[in-house]
């Protein structure tokens, strides 16, 4: 591990003109950051608008057209309206509509602050996109979710995920129990979604972004067993990084601006305290900049079967009308997380201890809260790996993995809680109803 800060380093005292002018080049470019982002949310709300007013046009029109042909209908004679074709039913939400909107307000760069520390920014507006990856349907006959147009097993080849879980006549439904709008609960052994609620929809994911962020990063530095040289490489924290996380109210590790940490505490503090520094961080260590490496999160997404219902836009899980995913996405990306050993090890840390800086010359403490605070539940098994979300437009979500006490594992994800301490009640309540408990029924 480098250990920088015992080496001797002379600094020259820079005069006040030179002090004055960088702070106040620091003020310009931070309220420039600002500026553009008020311009990104005026463009949403504008085009928002623009939709609404294209819809209730063509909603205008298309009124207009049933009632003329209500009007054409009584001049047709019987015989020739028993031979027109009959209707085609149009896709449909639980609302009746073909399409499903997300809600909510804008925060953080990572959006959020990992669930437990929540930090709000209230500029967006939302936007509705569609809420299945081919069109609504999942060959469940009355139900109203999405999934993969239901085309189920038939899926192309090329869409078809590394790891797949099938729903079959056994899946259930959240109890009202649960309250959470969104999720999903799989026995990875058998490969069953035992229970879905809007599982195939499509939410805002938040910092459950970051399970990808940390899998692409280290299967781009061939980091697996956490023994590897590369990760005592060590990355500077720049002002870009620091002012970007402020100007968004991001939640963050602590790092401070010419500090010098491993890729280690990168990959950790990108999951414990959700940590966007870290993860853009890990970001410019890996691609050189954020968006080309969003562009290598998005082929991966691509790889696993998965690009058409999930896309990022962000490492972190800023909030974007471009940025989603699916409860059952979530579960598959984290199992192929949860694969690979090193990142199964950071997704499972309670605590760690960043290495020791001139900044930080004791390091900083990060806990990853969700598993701190589940452990203490009866779940019939032990919850080993977890990561949380929060934006305002996604509430409080997690994806985690649990094993039973034969061994198995399951994954459950939820989204849309209305507190941290309500998501971890829902996988609480999943957990003691799926897992094998002493008796060894379920």
């Amino acid at each position: 591990m480098a250990e920088n800060y015992y080496e001797e380093t002379n600094y020259e005292e820079e005069d006040y003109e030179e002090e004055r002018l960088r702070r106040q080049r620091r003020l310009q470019r931070i309220e420039e950051m600002r500026r553009r982002k008020k311009q990104t949310v005026l463009l949403h709300r504008i085009a928002f608008l623009g939709v609404c007013m294209a819809v209730g046009i063509l909603a205008g029109f298309g009124i207009l057209g049933l009632r003329n042909l209500a009007g054409q209908g009584s001049r047709i004679p019987g015989e020739q309206v028993q031979n027109l074709p009959k209707d085609e039913t149009l896709p449909a939400d639980e609302n009746g509509g073909a399409f499903q909107g997300g809600t909510g307000d804008g925060n953080g760069i990572g959006g959020e602050s990992n669930a437990f520390d929540q930090g709000t920014d209230n500029d967006s507006q939302s936007d509705q996109v569609p809420t299945g990856a081919f069109g609504a349907g999942n060959g469940t006959v009355g139900s109203t979710d999405p999934g993969y147009g239901g085309m189920g097993p038939f899926l192309p080849e090329q869409y078809r995920p590394v790891f797949q879980a099938e729903r079959n006549d056994d899946t259930e439904g959240f109890s009202e129990n649960v309250v959470s709008p969104y999720g999903i609960f799989i026995d990875v052994s058998s490969g069953s979604v035992l229970a879905c609620r809007e599982g195939y929809t499509r939410m805002n994911p938040a910092s459950m972004t970051k399970i990808l962020t940390v899998l692409v990063a280290a299967e781009a530095l061939g980091i697996r067993t956490g023994e590897e040289p590369i990760l005592e490489d060590t990355v500077e924290i720049t002002i870009e990084i620091t002012d970007y996380c402020f100007v968004n109210k991001c939640s963050v590790v602590g790092f401070e601006v010419g500090e010098r940490v491993t890729v280690r505490d990168l990959f950790y503090g990108t999951i414990l305290p959700s940590g966007a520094d870290a993860a853009l961080g890990l970001a410019a260590y890996v691609s050189g900049s954020q968006e080309a490496f969003v562009e290598r999160m998005n082929q991966k997404l691509e790889d696993l079967g998965l690009g058409e219902s999930t896309h990022f836009t962000n490492c972190v899980g800023l909030y974007n009308e471009n940025h989603y995913s699916t409860a059952y996405d979530m579960a598959v990306i984290l199992k192929m997380a949860a694969d690979n050993p090193f990142c199964r090890m950071a997704l499972s840390a309670h605590t760690y201890n960043t290495s020791l800086t001139k900044q930080h010359p004791e390091g900083l403490l990060a806990s990853n809260w969700f598993l701190r605070r589940i452990e203490d539940k009866d779940t019939h098994g032990e919850v080993l790996c977890g990561k949380t979300g929060y934006v305002d437009q996604s509430g409080s979500c997690a994806a985690s993995l649990a094993v039973d006490r034969s061994g198995k594992e399951y994954l459950c994800v939820t989204a849309g809680a209305g507190s941290s301490f309500l998501c971890i009640a829902d996988h609480v309540e999943l957990y003691q109803k799926y897992l094998q408990g002493d008796s060894g029924g379920q």
